[in-house]
């Protein structure tokens, strides 16, 4: 299971206190998310990553829809965007949004730090722990988030594609 919990947060004043706690830089990532139309608990995406080069096809289950916070997800690296695309389209899917963000990705032990700034929403900090032990995961996120200065006032419960999706 992927545990993750999203706060809305500075992208630059946060990244100086991710490196000050100790988690290591892994790597910097463009992405571009284009997210199909199907029925929530499920998400489907095809994630673009041009200065890594490469594309991923995703499906993710979300444990409880209320918040967000887990995931059982399967993902295979593909070859070519534009025809992953294209295809999904061919099968019915349909477009729903485009999320754009630029991400640096820390870890420090179990804990990945993935701090996004994404376009038309601002900063945000994906702080996850893969895990088949739900609440130890949740209690080492909240154990980090806490020295990160953040609180339960700080959680974005929803999803990017429901955040741009409100935004147009």
């Amino acid at each position: 299971m992927e545990i993750e919990v999203k706060f809305r947060v500075d992208f630059n004043s946060l990244r100086a206190v991710i490196e000050a706690l100790g988690a290591s830089f892994v790597r910097e990532e463009v992405q571009e998310d284009v997210y199909f139309s199907i029925p929530l608990p499920e998400l489907l995406r095809v994630r673009r990553i041009p200065n890594l080069g490469k594309t991923f096809l995703t499906y993710k289950r979300i444990a409880d829809p209320g918040r967000n916070e887990e995931f059982d997800e399967l993902e295979v690296e593909v070859s070519d965007f534009e025809t992953t695309v294209e295809i999904l389209k061919r099968l019915g899917y349909k477009e729903d949004v485009i999320v754009r963000k630029r991400r640096l990705v820390y870890r420090l032990n179990r804990v990945t730090f993935e701090l996004s700034e994404v376009e038309g929403l601002g900063g945000f900090l994906d702080i996850e722990v893969i895990s088949d032990d739900v609440a130890e995961a949740k209690r080492e996120i909240w154990e980090v988030a806490r020295k990160l200065g953040l609180s339960e006032k700080d959680v974005e419960p929803r999803l990017y594609q429901e955040l741009i999706r409100e935004r147009t």
